[in-house]
């Protein structure tokens, strides 16, 4: 299977494509649309979109785990994660 990444550079050529913008304003409009992504998570609100799914910032609490390398036990540190949750039509979709 090959493997690509979506890149912001193929967004705003897409949205250049599509709607007609300049690759100047495509790009600031998709830089605009992460840094509200961004904000909104560090102020640890949930972001949904309506048919693509949610994403939430989980918060994890310290644990005691193992070393894989050597087995010793060790404290893993309490942290916040974002998890994402596709929406039901996005699930279908890629299922099918």
């Amino acid at each position: 299977m090959k493997r690509s990444n979506l890149t912001r550079k193929d967004l705003a050529r897409t949205i250049n494509e599509k709607l007609g913008l300049s690759q100047r304003s495509a790009g600031e409009l998709v830089d605009s649309v992460f840094t509200i992504l961004r904000q909104t998570l560090l102020k640890e609100d949930t972001i949904k979109i309506v048919q693509f799914g949610t994403f939430t910032v989980r918060k994890k609490s310290s644990r005691i785990g193992r070393n894989p390398r050597t087995g010793d036990t060790m404290e893993i540190s309490k942290r916040s994660m974002v998890t994402f949750k596709a929406s039901k039509g996005l699930r279908e979709q890629i299922n099918s």
